[in-house]
């Protein structure tokens, strides 16, 4: 992302594209395992193998059983860091696409196109897009081009503020509801009936507008809170890079 915030940039076809590519790599529209997953995150992004332990032994031989890349029986700082080291290729890739995808216009066309949809909703700039799109897909890839977005200036303290409140809530939406949240809805009763009414879009709809709830919760309590100096600030450093 080393285009400045407010680059005048020309918003080509091929940014417009790049987006496109974007909104798909990151959404978890495509994740599979057939031939199209090249074209999505997490497919790509892969994951670790599994360290195998000892159970216990037996007269003929030793049972054995899988667990993560982690190991079993970690505790304190050290199990801390082995979680921690677990989200450097997944944030190294995120920011690695993500600056490929700028090369091509991606940012400047999602900013053109996305600004005026969430800046009156959560008062973000459309160059987020990209960030609020993966964060429902990874958190820590979210996180990773948020805080870029922060360290470059393309986002001010209290926009990074409600962005990350949007991000927390529920976090990983579709990932972690898909994974697990959206097996309650397989169940059913004694007489057959389904235990759940509701659908499974109407649940994503529920935890999706909560999203912008929540944000906007908080966008509250900073225009309570804040001082009226660093909200003056805060404004004329978005009327710039409008």
């Amino acid at each position: 992302m080393s285009q400045p915030a407010n680059s005048d940039r020309k918003v080509t076809v091929g940014a417009y594209i790049a987006l496109a590519f974007a909104v798909v790599f990151f959404s978890g529209l495509l994740q599979s395992n057939q031939w199209y997953g090249i074209f999505d995150f997490t497919t790509l992004n892969g994951s670790f193998g599994s360290v195998v332990y000892s159970v216990s032994d037996t007269a003929d031989g030793v049972e054995a059983a899988t667990t993560s890349m982690r190991g079993k029986g970690g505790s304190g700082a050290r199990d801390g860091f082995m979680f921690a080291l677990t989200l450097i290729p997944t944030v190294m890739f995120a920011l690695g696409m993500i600056n490929v995808l700028e090369h091509y216009g991606a940012l400047e066309a999602a900013r053109k196109l996305l600004t005026p949809l969430l800046r009156p909703l959560m008062s973000v700039p459309g160059n987020t897009g990209l960030a609020l799109i993966a964060s429902l897909q990874s958190t820590d890839a979210g996180a990773a081009m948020t805080r870029q977005l922060k360290d470059e200036g393309q986002l001010t303290k209290r926009e990074a503020d409600i962005f990350t409140m949007f991000q927390f809530s529920a976090g990983a939406t579709i990932v972690n509801f898909f994974s697990s949240g959206a097996v309650l809805f397989t169940l059913t009763l004694a007489d057959g009936s389904m235990a759940v009414t509701s659908s499974i879009g109407l649940a994503v709809g529920v935890m999706f507008i909560f999203k912008f709830v929540g944000a906007n919760l908080f966008r509250i309590y900073l225009n309570i809170t804040e001082g009226k100096e660093d909200k003056a600030a805060n404004e004329t450093l978005t009327e710039e890079k409008a």
